[in-house]
Protein backbone atom coordinates (compact mmCIF):
# COMPACT_ATOMS: atom_id res chain seq x y z
CA UNK A 1 0.00 0.00 0.00
CA UNK A 2 1.47 2.88 -0.99
CA UNK A 3 1.85 5.97 1.93
CA UNK A 4 3.23 9.49 1.84
CA UNK A 5 6.74 10.42 2.83
CA UNK A 6 8.96 13.36 3.15
CA UNK A 7 12.02 13.59 0.87
CA UNK A 8 14.50 16.36 2.06
CA UNK A 9 16.43 17.49 -0.51
CA UNK A 10 18.73 20.19 -1.40
CA UNK A 11 16.61 23.91 -1.36
CA UNK A 12 16.28 25.08 -4.87
CA UNK A 13 16.55 21.29 -6.50
CA UNK A 14 13.04 20.09 -5.36
CA UNK A 15 11.32 20.02 -8.84
CA UNK A 16 14.98 18.17 -10.37
CA UNK A 17 14.96 15.75 -7.48
CA UNK A 18 11.14 15.32 -8.43
CA UNK A 19 12.04 14.45 -12.17
CA UNK A 20 15.02 12.28 -10.96
CA UNK A 21 12.82 9.66 -9.02
CA UNK A 22 10.40 9.98 -11.75
CA UNK A 23 13.31 9.32 -14.28
CA UNK A 24 14.86 6.18 -12.43
CA UNK A 25 12.04 4.56 -11.38
CA UNK A 26 10.75 3.89 -14.94
CA UNK A 27 14.02 3.13 -16.06
CA UNK A 28 14.48 0.84 -13.09
CA UNK A 29 10.94 -0.28 -13.80
CA UNK A 30 9.93 0.53 -10.19
CA UNK A 31 6.81 2.90 -11.39
CA UNK A 32 4.38 0.89 -9.61
CA UNK A 33 6.59 1.79 -6.20
CA UNK A 34 6.67 5.51 -6.74
CA UNK A 35 2.83 6.59 -7.46
CA UNK A 36 3.62 10.19 -7.21
CA UNK A 37 6.05 12.87 -6.33
CA UNK A 38 4.72 16.05 -5.76
CA UNK A 39 6.46 19.59 -4.81
CA UNK A 40 3.96 21.71 -3.48
CA UNK A 41 3.68 25.25 -4.40
CA UNK A 42 1.72 28.45 -4.40
CA UNK A 43 0.72 31.07 -7.13
CA UNK A 44 1.62 34.67 -5.24
CA UNK A 45 1.11 38.17 -6.71
CA UNK A 46 4.00 40.20 -6.43
CA UNK A 47 4.58 44.43 -6.88
CA UNK A 48 7.79 44.50 -8.94
CA UNK A 49 9.04 47.95 -10.48
CA UNK A 50 4.94 48.89 -9.93
CA UNK A 51 3.89 46.41 -11.79
CA UNK A 52 1.44 42.96 -10.45
CA UNK A 53 3.17 39.79 -11.22
CA UNK A 54 1.87 36.27 -10.87
CA UNK A 55 5.11 33.85 -9.28
CA UNK A 56 4.76 30.65 -8.00
CA UNK A 57 6.65 30.14 -5.05
CA UNK A 58 7.25 26.97 -3.04
CA UNK A 59 5.85 25.93 -0.16
CA UNK A 60 7.97 23.71 1.63
CA UNK A 61 11.33 24.91 0.19
CA UNK A 62 13.76 22.08 0.62
CA UNK A 63 11.07 19.05 0.83
CA UNK A 64 9.47 17.23 -1.88
CA UNK A 65 6.33 14.50 -0.76
CA UNK A 66 6.25 11.33 -2.37
CA UNK A 67 3.61 8.86 -2.30
CA UNK A 68 5.41 5.41 -2.69
CA UNK A 69 5.28 1.72 -1.61
CA UNK A 70 8.34 1.68 0.25
CA UNK A 71 10.54 -1.60 -0.10
CA UNK A 72 14.10 -1.45 -0.25
CA UNK A 73 14.33 -0.75 -3.94
CA UNK A 74 12.46 2.15 -3.18
CA UNK A 75 14.18 3.52 -0.46
CA UNK A 76 17.23 3.28 -2.28
CA UNK A 77 16.10 4.54 -5.61
CA UNK A 78 14.86 7.78 -3.61
CA UNK A 79 18.17 7.60 -1.00
CA UNK A 80 20.66 7.75 -4.15
CA UNK A 81 19.32 10.35 -6.26
CA UNK A 82 21.20 12.80 -6.95
CA UNK A 83 20.50 16.40 -4.14
CA UNK A 84 18.67 14.00 -1.92
CA UNK A 85 19.64 14.08 1.72
CA UNK A 86 17.21 11.60 3.28
CA UNK A 87 13.84 11.28 4.48
CA UNK A 88 12.08 12.97 7.38
CA UNK A 89 12.12 10.85 10.24
CA UNK A 90 13.50 9.21 12.93
CA UNK A 91 17.29 8.67 12.67
CA UNK A 92 16.56 9.28 8.50
CA UNK A 93 14.27 6.24 8.31
CA UNK A 94 11.32 6.84 6.64
CA UNK A 95 8.49 7.41 8.72
CA UNK A 96 4.95 7.70 6.45
CA UNK A 97 2.91 11.18 7.01
CA UNK A 98 -1.19 10.54 6.91
CA UNK A 99 -2.82 10.82 3.81
CA UNK A 100 -4.97 13.72 6.23
CA UNK A 101 -1.73 15.63 6.71
CA UNK A 102 -0.51 15.05 3.34
CA UNK A 103 -3.98 16.75 2.07
CA UNK A 104 -3.16 19.52 4.51
CA UNK A 105 -0.15 20.06 2.46
CA UNK A 106 -1.64 20.44 -0.90
CA UNK A 107 -5.09 21.20 0.69
CA UNK A 108 -3.45 24.40 2.72
CA UNK A 109 -2.33 25.93 -0.27
CA UNK A 110 -5.58 25.26 -2.35
CA UNK A 111 -7.18 26.70 0.72
CA UNK A 112 -4.85 29.66 0.47
CA UNK A 113 -5.13 30.31 -2.83
CA UNK A 114 -9.36 30.25 -2.74
CA UNK A 115 -9.68 32.73 0.01
CA UNK A 116 -11.06 36.01 -0.84
CA UNK A 117 -7.86 38.33 -0.10
CA UNK A 118 -9.28 42.25 1.13
CA UNK A 119 -8.39 43.55 -1.83
CA UNK A 120 -7.06 47.29 -0.78
CA UNK A 121 -7.11 50.35 -3.08
CA UNK A 122 -4.26 52.83 -3.14
CA UNK A 123 -4.55 56.44 -4.22
CA UNK A 124 -1.09 56.64 -4.56
CA UNK A 125 1.95 54.83 -6.87
CA UNK A 126 5.67 54.66 -6.48
CA UNK A 127 7.27 57.96 -6.66
CA UNK A 128 4.22 60.19 -5.29
CA UNK A 129 4.66 62.63 -1.92
CA UNK A 130 2.45 60.54 1.24
CA UNK A 131 2.57 61.86 4.63
CA UNK A 132 2.36 59.53 7.27
CA UNK A 133 -0.77 59.70 9.53
CA UNK A 134 -0.03 57.39 12.71
CA UNK A 135 3.30 55.33 14.29
CA UNK A 136 6.57 56.91 15.26
CA UNK A 137 6.59 58.95 12.05
CA UNK A 138 3.23 60.56 12.00
CA UNK A 139 3.56 63.38 10.36
CA UNK A 140 6.71 62.65 8.27
CA UNK A 141 6.21 63.37 5.26
CA UNK A 142 8.02 60.77 2.44
CA UNK A 143 7.91 59.14 -1.25
CA UNK A 144 6.91 55.83 -1.86
CA UNK A 145 9.66 53.56 -2.99
CA UNK A 146 7.77 50.16 -3.11
CA UNK A 147 3.70 49.01 -2.52
CA UNK A 148 3.61 45.10 -1.21
CA UNK A 149 -0.12 44.18 -1.99
CA UNK A 150 0.36 40.68 -0.74
CA UNK A 151 1.41 41.96 2.56
CA UNK A 152 -0.46 45.40 1.92
CA UNK A 153 3.02 47.33 2.92
CA UNK A 154 4.28 50.31 1.56
CA UNK A 155 8.31 51.33 1.57
CA UNK A 156 8.50 55.17 1.93
CA UNK A 157 11.48 57.28 1.90
CA UNK A 158 11.39 59.55 5.11
CA UNK A 159 13.78 62.40 5.92
CA UNK A 160 15.25 62.01 9.25
CA UNK A 161 18.06 64.44 10.75
CA UNK A 162 18.67 65.08 6.40
CA UNK A 163 19.02 61.67 5.53
CA UNK A 164 16.52 59.43 3.64
CA UNK A 165 15.57 56.70 5.41
CA UNK A 166 12.89 53.80 4.33
CA UNK A 167 10.45 52.63 6.52
CA UNK A 168 8.13 49.95 6.53
CA UNK A 169 4.32 51.19 6.71
CA UNK A 170 0.87 49.45 6.53
CA UNK A 171 -1.26 51.02 3.70
CA UNK A 172 -3.58 52.65 6.22
CA UNK A 173 -0.80 54.68 7.43
CA UNK A 174 -0.05 56.85 5.03
CA UNK A 175 -2.28 58.99 2.95
CA UNK A 176 -0.85 61.15 -0.57
CA UNK A 177 -0.03 64.83 -0.47
CA UNK A 178 -2.70 66.96 -2.38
Amino acid sequence: MARWYIIHAYSGFENKVRDSIIHEAERLGLSEGVEEVEVPTETITEVKRGKKVQVERKFMPGYVLAKLNMTDDVYHLVKNTPKVTGFLGNNNKPQAISEKEAARYFGGVEEAKSAPKKQVSVDYEIGDQVKVLDGPFASFNGLVEELDFDKQKVKVSVSIFGRATPVELEFEQVELVK
